[in-house]
């Protein structure tokens, strides 16, 4: 069993140029990490490679997002989203993640890819106060709840949730060109 970290209340800044990578099977047992995901989240590969990738999961995060990701990801639908993790050190840091699927060649799904870039503070502002919306929520009446109170949120801003993303996260000028060639390095 890996260490669990106790969350602090002190962010780890990366640049906005770095992205972590990270690959896992079906399960979400990681398979893969980059440098940048070894030094952000202070682990080495050796204690993540064949682990769960939730060990990053930051106890801020509402169990909600995570569902809505795993349904698009099952689904072969590639999702994004903004994500707290919780480094080996207790800290923490926001990252926006894009998740990419590799299927063979029948179309079964065999492993997803993410590309996390740092979320800006614009970002962060926004949906920090959601999250701990649907974290209250979902610690009173379950993740069914929180996925409720989410739901009526993006009726009310009349989107989908991936309008809603798309809005708040699209990377622009140069960091969008590096993305999008990280992805073609790691697809």
């Amino acid at each position: 069993m890996i260490y669990r970290p106790i969350a602090i209340d002190k962010e780890i800044v990366f640049s906005k140029k770095k992205f972590i990578v990270s690959k896992t099977d079906i399960n979400g047992n990681i398979t893969f990490i980059n440098k940048n995901f070894c030094e952000i989240s202070g682990y080495s590969e050796e204690e993540l490679i064949g682990r769960p990738h939730n060990i990053l999961r930051h106890s801020d995060m509402p169990r909600a997002i995570f569902y809505l990701i795993w349904n698009s990801l099952l689904r072969g639908e590639p999702v994004s989203g903004v994500i707290k993790n919780l480094a080996k050190s207790g800290e923490y840091y926001w990252v926006i993640a894009d998740f990419d699927i590799k299927k063979d060649a029948s179309g079964e799904i065999q492993s997803f890819t993410a590309f996390r870039r740092a979320a800006p503070n614009q970002v962060i502002d926004t949906i920090e106060e959601l999250y701990a919306t649907m974290l209250k929520i979902e610690n009173k009446r379950g993740m069914e709840g929180s996925l409720s109170y989410f739901e009526a949120f993006l009726e009310e801003q009349e989107m989908s949730y991936d309008e809603f993303l798309g809005e708040l996260i699209k990377p622009k000028g140069i960091i969008g060109k590096l993305l999008e060639s990280f992805k073609r390095m790691f697809g």
